[in-house]
């Protein structure tokens, strides 16, 4: 980025259509639509901007188009969705939705914002580890990755850079790139922000290691944060969320989590979630020590205590002594990573003895001793 930056200076002079295209973003279009085995691939300047831009177009475009939402999916997509004005109808959470989309001849979009670089055996995101081995081996066909028509994901997470795209065939994506006014209308990123984006997926795919060592950490914090009782929402993904309940609380936590203890947390608040929904969103890394981690577990249970905040029973029980809706799967409820993915053997579990042995010794390639600290903590 340093070398791009230095030769093309810090803006891209106009928008796509006009001086705002260039080698590196031709480049970087290629290596989007590779690493989702699509044939074509369009960038955008954030992933709120790729998933309203494509929507509305879809939306706009597509005879008599209807959209199958759920109503919690990202305000990205719930504005697409509404800017298009097509019809909508809530409520898509099945697990054949590929097949009744083939069946019925509907498109199929999936927003991977949150998880590519960080799911799966190359960063391709959710779709991709779903079908784990068959990526590995190279044999793609008729996977979930092969069969969802449009991914969009983003370059300012899990590939820590800038952007935002999507990914799927060529003449959809080229009516997008056509009509689109906030892709016609915007001044190009930079760049040196397309050079470093495209470097950041290449490197992620040749090296797992980090994303692993991530899914390591979020186990071990969520274990810990949970053997002292304080509230982890179950689910499966990388994303810690510490349930809260209260604005001002919530708000109070973070700032003494920053002020006091040196940690940076982020406060999620209306409209974020639902009023009551309140939360911590706790992000470790793979760069996070045990160190790091008694800081972190030390501080939230002083501030647990000292903001009388509920702790997970209260969290998770009822006045009736029901177990709370969403809180049903706490003890079951496995990562999206499996211990076998991640090199882990453990006794007596559904993957006792199995480890994606290619896989693994790929991941298992270590920055050279002295450059980088062994965070593993015993896995």
């Amino acid at each position: 980025m340093h070398a791009v930056l230095e030769q093309y200076g810090a803006c891209s002079g106009g928008s796509r259509n006009i001086s705002g295209h260039n080698r590196f973003a031709i480049s970087l279009k290629k290596t989007l639509a590779k690493q989702h085995c699509k044939p074509a691939a369009l960038y955008f300047g954030s992933g709120y901007n790729a998933n309203d831009c494509a929507l509305t177009v879809l939306g706009s475009q597509l005879p008599d188009c209807v959209f199958l939402s759920d109503a919690s999916n990202h305000a990205s997509i719930i504005e697409g969705i509404r800017h298009s004005r097509a019809k909508k109808h809530s409520g898509t959470n099945r697990r054949d939705l590929r097949d009744i989309a083939q069946k019925y001849g509907a498109i199929t979009f999936l927003d991977e914002v949150h998880a590519v670089g960080l799911y799966g055996p190359h960063g391709v995101g959710v779709a991709e580890h779903l079908d784990f081995e068959a990526h590995v081996s190279g044999n793609t066909n008729r996977t979930i990755v092969d069969r969802i028509d449009i991914l969009s994901g983003a370059l300012g997470k899990g590939f820590g850079t800038m952007g935002g795209y999507i990914t799927g065939s060529a003449s959809l994506i080229d009516m997008i790139r056509s009509l689109s006014c906030c892709f016609i209308f915007t001044t190009a990123p930079p760049p040196a922000t397309m050079a470093g984006a495209q470097t950041a997926i290449e490197f992620q795919r040749e090296n797992p290691h980090d994303r692993m060592q991530l899914q390591r950490h979020v186990r071990a914090v969520k274990d810990r944060l949970r053997l002292h009782g304080l509230p982890v929402l179950p689910h499966r993904s990388h994303i810690v969320p510490l349930m809260v309940g209260d604005a001002s609380k919530c708000k109070a936590a973070a700032d003494i989590l920053f002020d006091e203890f040196d940690i940076y947390v982020q406060p999620i608040n209306s409209p974020s979630v639902a009023v009551g929904q309140e939360r911590l969103r706790i992000s470790p890394t793979a760069a996070h020590t045990q160190s790091h981690q008694d800081r972190l577990v030390e501080a939230l249970v002083q501030i647990w205590d000292r903001l009388g905040l509920d702790r997970l029973e209260r969290w998770r029980t009822e006045a009736d002594g029901s177990v709370r809706e969403g809180w049903e799967d706490m003890d079951t409820l496995e990562p999206v990573w499996t211990v076998g993915q991640l090199g882990i053997s453990v006794a007596g579990g559904p993957e006792e003895g199995r480890v994606y042995s290619n896989f693994s010794k790929k991941a298992y390639r270590m920055p050279a001793a002295g450059h980088l600290e062994d965070t593993r903590m015993g896995w």
